[in-house]
């Protein structure tokens, strides 16, 4: 399908640039739904002409394939991390739709729970040579570094999470672990490393918030406390809410909203939730993407929503 023939109400938004914008799907445990929300939303962008790269950094446990109704590819980041393959293009398959891409996991854990620092970056910087308008990284559950450096890295971090008491626990989790290797990786903050590490380490309280450490930090050392709030200042998590049922299981976004800029000062945006659909695991039980075999489920305008919050056409 080309951007010509593409529904004007898709293709409207189209706008060219020299290197692709990383979107990084994350989130505190398995099961969120951190693939369908990649494999959707990067086929939204590929309906609206743009041209998509879908990138399964799952790895050990990649599926990503399965919802965009692509069968396991031949050759998949294994291939490259073990120097198989030396281009990450030669991993790009194709998917149903012309303008969508996939680079398959790995499908092994050798070698790749623990990359150096120089590998992931390598690979972050030839995913920015591939020739593409989005890339779009679906990343493993937890806290391991590889996931939290990429979803830091990205240019805009997603993070999926269910109504739930444990998986929103989960989340914050995982907001926590961001706040601290953001600040971690910062070599200018080095000084104040110990305070950072004591701080993150110690139960968050009413009066024991990450968000005070800036200010503690301030009253040190005002140069360097200001630094540390421009580091934090650059982390603007994105949050979609799945399988919501009830208005109190959307309210929970706003909440979490709330709850982030008190306890960590950063500025979480709730960008959308994702109604409760069975067609979603009919879907994933067919081989065939969510939106392409279900056209009229309530969770296409979920989704077109949620894109055009990200793409700020809204």
């Amino acid at each position: 399908m080309s951007r010509d023939n593409q529904d004007p109400k898709w293709n409207q938004y189209i706008a060219p640039q020299s290197a692709p914008k990383i979107w990084s799907i994350g989130g505190g445990k398995g099961g969120v739904g951190k693939s369908l929300v990649t494999a959707n939303l990067s086929l939204c962008l590929a309906l609206m002409g743009y041209k998509v790269v879908a990138i399964d950094l799952d790895l050990g446990g990649a599926n990503l394939h399965t919802c965009l109704g692509v069968h396991i590819p031949e050759k998949t980041l294994s291939d490259y991390l073990s120097k198989k393959v030396h281009h990450l293009e030669e991993l790009l398959t194709p998917t149903p739709n012309e303008n969508l891409q996939i680079i398959s996991g790995a499908q092994d854990d050798v070698g790749i729970a623990n990359l150096k620092q120089m590998h992931k970056t390598k690979i972050l910087n030839k995913i920015r040579e591939l020739e593409a308008d989005f890339v779009l990284i679906d990343l493993g559950a937890g806290t391991t570094f590889n996931t939290l450096d990429f979803f830091i890295s990205a240019d805009q971090g997603i993070l999926t999470t269910l109504p739930e008491p444990t998986s929103i626990e989960n989340t914050y989790r995982f907001i926590k672990s961001i706040y601290h290797r953001k600040l971690k990786m910062a070599e200018d903050l080095l000084e104040v490393g110990p305070l950072i590490d004591q701080a993150m380490n110690a139960k968050i309280t009413q009066n024991n918030t990450p968000a005070q450490l800036i200010g503690k930090v301030i009253e040190m050392n005002p140069d360097m406390g200001h630094r540390l709030q421009n580091e934090i200042s650059q982390l603007v998590p994105k949050l979609i809410i799945n399988q919501v049922r009830t208005q109190a299981d959307i309210d929970i976004g706003f909440s979490m909203k709330i709850v982030c800029k008190k306890y960590f000062g950063i500025n979480l945006d709730y960008v959308g939730y994702l109604e409760y659909d069975a067609s979603v695991w009919q879907s994933v039980k067919r081989r065939k993407p969510l939106l392409m075999e279900f056209p009229n489920s309530g969770l296409i305008q979920n989704f077109d929503r949620i894109v055009h919050r990200l793409l700020n056409l809204t």
